[in-house]
């Protein structure tokens, strides 16, 4: 562990004189906002954050909104790199730093909790919840944890294995811990607590497996439980008696409570101090496949939905239902910002979403009906939003009733976790935005893609822009986009926006960007030396204003294999890093970018293809972490098709059956078999001579060509 900043001396990163947007298409930008300001007024109602950054999304309102106005579009050019934290042994890294009086805390891949100086980058203590003692809940979860709550000096933190717990903020001991989940069951958690009114609220994930999703409040002093609100039905002897359950389990068909329901929250939960509600945003149904947990129809409440609590009781007000039926792995547990709206000439207390589906929603957040919606891009899912009814109008087949089908976008979503940030003052959303299609199937097995939940999933491309990201600037009172910066990757960071007109970005290529919020113009970037996914923050120290990331490319990327490589190894470097105006450290080097994979080989390794047929089909165990078809992302785990553990049989099998690498987050599968394990390493070795032979191909053709 090292901090840096303070004893280095660079040349100073000089910004672009001009980005994507030349100056007749930012002047255009300018008008087009001048009238869309014209006619909106707008007002965040907590309003973001100032010097600290207390809070998820930097206040109540969730808005990723800094009310710190030292950094100008003049100025952001002179941005400069203050000091960084290296992080050894982490691997996706996707929280966003909290800020309070001075000390910055934030989480690692696992759940560690760091404390660090916030003027030197210096560590003053950090906590490991050591998950490997779960080993259960290992195999459930993902390398990744989005960051703590602060409330009265306390810091709460949620580990992968279920557990919430209290430390003291200024060292970092242990106050209380309590189990949010069974402890043998399949429900994990990778999500950031929120604490409000003297308590502290989490969920969990689990809805990909079918495991039922709730919410639960504690008491922030004590841990003791304060309310639970589940997220769909139970049995009908759980249900009696309580009205929002029995509303929902008329949405529902069979025993839907034997074969799974979904709805996990696993990301997104609001809190509206005005109004005193909780604002959970719910995961996709689970199995995916509608027949197969809900034959013969039914709407599946309160999946993909945006349900409103009474912030003290837990009791349920109302919900709005995204995805009637989700069938494609359409959470809704995408962030959820508050703000006082001008729409059609009237202030409206509003709520505002760009969940997974690809439509942009506006509601009203005293009632849950919704004001508006509209694509923000490639979305053939549906035609478009019924207002009257709320509930979209939807294209034929796209619950592949009587095939294939393929829609946009993909279960990746055209918006997932990554924050947006919206501004009170251009009265914009400013979105990381994804474009890809996918093909569903029942039935039938897809080469390349992934089999779950009852179905084949496949991605699917059409024209130059699937496969890619961008960064929008969206105008929720007209619904309509008002810029958009393409980006060449798909899987980016989320966003901040400042007082200074100033969006910052980090992308999967490494490069960390500030933006006009106006118009577009990139007006400085950074080369991080490793993807990032986790948003931005802004706080104040030795008074100036400061602008930290995390830097650690992975998350559910290695799912999608090729599609989310950006070239990056597993031992890249993973950090914090800090930039202020003026800032002069620099990085030491790094490797860079490399989509060649470095295979090995041992030919005297006798391969059987029945084994490598059965290894290919146990590896979707692996490919969550490992990367689909062996592609590794970089993060959270290495190709194994480069590791010298997995040369050899018998160090796959001290990995995998022995538990040798518990400690650093890789599970232990006690349950496999010689054979198993064998035939995962045929697989592997398979893969590593494809890339090799294919490799020798290509290195022939060019020679001969010369």
């Amino acid at each position: 562990m090292a901090f840096h900043g303070a004893n280095f001396e660079g040349k100073r990163l000089q910004a672009l004189a001009l980005g994507a947007l030349g100056a007749l298409g930012a002047l255009g930008a300018f008008l087009a906002f001048a009238a869309h300001r014209s006619e909106a007024a707008v007002s965040g109602t907590g309003v973001g954050a100032g010097a600290n950054w207390t809070s998820h999304g930097g206040g109540s309102d969730e808005s990723d909104f800094s009310r710190l106005e030292q950094i100008t579009t003049s100025n952001a050019a002179q941005m400069g790199l203050a000091w960084w934290l290296d992080m050894p042994g982490e691997a996706s890294l996707e929280a966003t730093p909290l800020a309070v009086d001075g000390v910055l805390y934030f989480t690692g891949s696992y759940g560690t909790v760091y404390a660090v100086d916030g003027g030197t980058g210096k560590l003053l203590w950090k906590h490991d919840p050591e998950i490997w003692k779960y080993p259960v809940k290992m195999l459930f979860g993902l390398a990744a944890n989005r960051g703590v709550a602060y409330a009265d000096g306390r810091l709460f933190s949620a580990a992968q294995d279920g557990r919430l717990y209290a430390l003291d903020a200024k060292t970092g001991e242990l106050i209380w811990t309590v189990e949010t989940t069974t402890p043998e069951s399949m429900q994990t958690i990778t999500g950031a607590p929120r604490a409000f009114n003297g308590k502290v609220i989490i969920g969990n994930a689990g809805a990909d497996l079918g495991r039922r999703g709730y919410v639960t409040a504690y008491e922030a002093a004590t841990g003791k439980q304060a309310w639970r609100f589940y997220v769909t039905p139970g049995s009908p002897e759980e249900n009696r008696g309580d009205p929002a359950m029995e509303r929902a389990a008329a949405t529902w068909n069979g025993e839907y409570w034997k074969s799974g329901t979904g709805g996990a929250v696993w990301d997104s939960i609001t809190f509206d101090a005005e109004l005193n509600h909780i604002y959970i945003g719910t995961g996709n149904a689970g199995p995916y496949d509608p027949d197969m947990r809900s034959p013969g129809g039914g709407d599946n409440l309160y999946t993909a939905s945006i349900v409103a609590l009474d912030a003290d009781t837990g009791k349920y007000i109302w919900h709005y239902q995204v995805n009637p039926r989700d069938s494609w792995d359409y959470d809704t547990t995408q962030q959820m910002t508050l703000a006082d709206l001008v729409v059609h000439g009237v202030r409206r207390k509003v709520l505002m979403q760009a969940p997974k589906n690809g439509f942009f929603y506006v509601l009203d957040r005293r009632s849950g009906k919704l004001i508006s919606a509209e694509k923000l891009g490639k979305v053939t899912w549906a035609d478009h939003i019924d207002l009257a009814t709320g509930r979209p109008v939807e294209a034929k087949n796209i619950r592949y009733e009587t095939g294939p089908t393929i829609i946009w976008p993909a279960p990746a979503g055209a918006h997932s976790w990554q924050s947006m940030s919206f501004s009170p003052k251009t009265g914009m959303v400013y979105i990381p935005y994804m474009q890809l299609g996918a093909r569903f199937a029942k039935g039938e097995e897809q080469p390349g893609g992934v089999s779950f939940g009852g179905l084949s999933i496949k991605d699917y491309s059409t024209d130059p822009q699937d496969g890619k990201g961008a960064l929008i600037a969206w105008d929720p009172a007209q619904q309509k986009a008002l810029w958009k910066a393409p980006l060449d990757t798909l899987w980016n960071g989320g966003t901040l926006v400042t007082a200074g007109n100033v969006v910052f970005q980090g992308a999967a290529d490494g490069e960390f960007s500030a933006y006009n919020a106006v118009t577009g113009l990139r007006l400085w970037h950074f080369d991080a030396g490793m993807g990032i996914v986790a948003p931005p923050m802004s706080y104040s120290a030795n008074g100036k204003q400061q602008i930290s990331v995390l830097v650690g490319y992975g998350g559910s990327a290695a799912i999608w294999g090729e599609l989310m490589n950006a070239g990056w190894k597993f031992a890249g470097p993973r950090r914090l890093l800090t930039f202020t105006l003026g800032g002069k450290a620099e990085l030491p080097p790094s490797p860079p970018r490399d989509m060649t994979v470095h295979a090995l080989d041992d030919p005297s390794i006798k391969l059987d293809p029945a084994d490598v047929a059965a290894g290919h089909a146990m590896f979707l165990a692996c490919a969550v972490c490992h990367g689909r078809n062996l592609v590794s992302t970089g993060g959270p785990a290495p190709d194994l098709r480069e590791s010298n553990i997995a040369l050899r049989e018998e160090g796959l099998w001290s990995v995998l059956h022995d538990g040798a690498l518990m400690p650093q987050g890789m599970p232990r599968y006690d349950a496999f078999t010689r054979d198993q394990v064998r035939q995962l390493h045929a697989y592997i070795r398979s893969g590593a001579r494809e890339v090799l032979e294919a490799q020798k191909k290509a290195a022939e053709s060019s020679t001969a060509s010369k």
